[in-house]
């Protein structure tokens, strides 16, 4: 486990940086041009995206961003 010491300012800018790559990764998701192995890959980013936006945001902005239980959404 590690651990990592940040300000107030800081925590914010990976609040938002990680809110935008959230949205454009659910953006893309919706795109049917995409194939479907891309896809995988993206959602496996988003997973692991989202456990780090869990981790600096509040529970009303983590509920905004709460990926979907089923597959057919994307």
């Amino acid at each position: 486990m590690l651990g990592l010491l940040i300000n107030d300012i800081e925590e914010k800018e990976i609040e938002y940086l990680l809110k935008r790559e959230l949205e454009e990764l659910l953006m893309d998701l919706e795109d049917h041009r995409i194939d479907h192995m891309v896809k995988r890959a993206m959602k496996e980013r988003y997973q692991i995206l989202f456990q780090l936006f869990r981790r600096v945001a509040s529970e009303k902005e983590c509920i905004k961003y709460m990926p979907k239980r089923s597959e057919n959404q994307y």
